[in-house]
């Protein structure tokens, strides 16, 4: 079957979906109806909404093309908290995996005694004549595509919903050798420390250009790409001295890149902590996407297989493991290309409104094709791997819209990223918030008055 040019970068992100998937077994709806709240509208290809630490319940939202908005008070402020796009490499309108993909608040936000305090982190795609590369990539013979870039930024003294543009300071600067594969998420780890998770370079199948051709970027631990990284953002004892190297890193002591955390990764798009659990969605190849409990120093399989399945060159997977080498560390859950395309990691729920899904991983997939939006929404239990559907609106409606990003605000809500365009382009990109359906809502207040009607007889 031919594809369109836009279709076959695509499917390198998202995979095509199969006839039937190596997975027998179908995600059905939950008994959990949600509805969607919007709280934000005209964005272009919003991907991260995330509160800071500091009681003042504003939700800050990133949008790919490089601003990013602050919701103050119900309201979305017209001027961006910060616009990063003119550093940005110039994105295709029709379908990008590059731009801005990060966002932090350091631990010590709100705290004024802190090295961190007001200091928030980006993490971008810029063009390679920007800046010189603290890491090169050993396997391109040409120039990279674009440069991954961690930064820091202090907001403005004066006005908290505003960065000073002046205040950028460049902490981490590597070669990308293609357009996807991205990944992109920062986290700020219980432990005060930032956790960056970084895509093996794009293309597809881990392979040349621009990989190793032996074992793929993934599990070439001498390269920071496919991988977890963990960094200190207070220390200075990495190569460039802007950064330093957790010490209980794996190969703080030589043997790999000092920035490792863990390895083995295709795409990471997306990881929360859960307490101290790390959580990472990594986007599968053609077959399967999955959820990662990710610990120090472990590998989490990529090129060698895709979810539980070893993965073959053709891009195919089998059940076979045969010449898979030991000790790698399968997910927690996982689901095939029958479902959707390319998970979308969200959040552990400890919100309020949704008692039913307390303690449940809420997530999304980014469409079930590419010809139009058809994003789905589901929540999973994190020990049984149960993954289940969210049923949305009282006639249970499909969503009808590409699922960009999740977002989490300071009272354990979670939020949906979403627009109806495939590419970082136009203004249908949306957040909304995830809230109860309004007439189970009624129904249960019928019932609890009807229950206290009785208890006072």
């Amino acid at each position: 079957m031919l594809r369109s040019p836009l279709a076959a970068v695509a499917l390198t992100f998202c995979g095509s979906a199969l006839a039937q998937g190596p997975i027998p077994t179908s995600i059905v709806n939950g008994s959990i109806t949600i509805e969607l709240a919007p709280i934000a509208t005209g964005l272009v290809a919003p991907n991260l909404l995330i509160s800071p630490a500091d009681g003042t319940d504003r939700q800050f939202i990133i949008d790919q093309p490089g601003k990013i908005f602050v919701r103050d008070n119900g309201v979305v402020q017209a001027t961006p908290f910060l616009d990063a796009s003119s550093r940005l490499t110039p994105l295709s309108a029709g379908y990008d995996e590059r731009g801005l993909l990060g966002f932090a608040f350091d631990p010590g936000f709100s705290n004024p005694l802190s090295p961190g305090f007001r200091r928030v982190f980006t993490y971008t795609n810029e063009p390679i004549a920007s800046g010189t590369p603290d890491f090169t990539d050993p396997y391109l013979s040409g120039p990279a595509n674009s440069h991954a870039v961690v930064a820091s930024w202090k907001v403005d003294p004066s006005d908290p919903n505003h960065v000073d543009p002046l205040s950028r300071q460049e902490i981490l600067r590597f070669e990308h050798p293609q357009a996807n594969h991205n990944g992109g998420a920062i986290n700020f780890g219980p432990d005060g420390l930032l956790y960056i998770g970084e895509g093996d370079g794009g293309g597809a199948n881990d392979a040349p250009p621009g990989h190793n051709p032996i074992i793929g970027n993934g599990q070439d631990n001498s390269i920071l790409l496919g991988k977890i990284l963990r960094i200190d953002p207070n220390g200075n004892n990495s190569a460039n001295g802007k950064y330093g190297i957790p010490a209980s890193n794996p190969f703080a002591g030589g043997g790999g890149a000092k920035e490792i955390f863990a390895s083995g990764f295709r795409n990471p798009y997306r990881m929360s902590f859960d307490g101290s659990q790390l959580l990472v969605a990594d986007v599968g190849q053609n077959n399967i996407e999955e959820l990662d409990s990710v610990e120090l120093g472990r590998n989490y399989g990529w090129r060698y297989k895709e979810g539980t399945f070893k993965f073959n060159l053709d891009g195919s997977v089998s059940s076979d493991l045969t010449g898979v080498p030991a000790g790698l560390t399968d997910p927690i859950f996982q689901y095939d290309h029958d479902e959707g395309t390319s998970i979308i990691g969200g959040f552990v729920y400890h919100g309020a409104l949704l008692p039913d899904l307390a303690g449940k991983y809420i997530f999304g997939d980014f469409s079930t094709g590419f010809s139009a939006p058809s994003g789905r929404l589901f929540y999973a239990d994190l020990g049984t791997a149960e993954i289940r559907e969210l049923m949305i609106g009282a006639n249970d409606r499909p969503l009808g819209l590409f699922v960009k990003g999740m977002g989490l605000d300071q009272d354990g809500e979670i939020y949906v990223l979403t627009g109806t365009t495939l590419g970082p382009s136009g203004t249908t990109g949306a957040a909304y918030k995830i809230i109860p359906e309004p007439s189970a809502c009624l129904l249960v207040m019928a019932g609890a008055m009807l229950l206290t009607r009785r208890q006072r007889k």
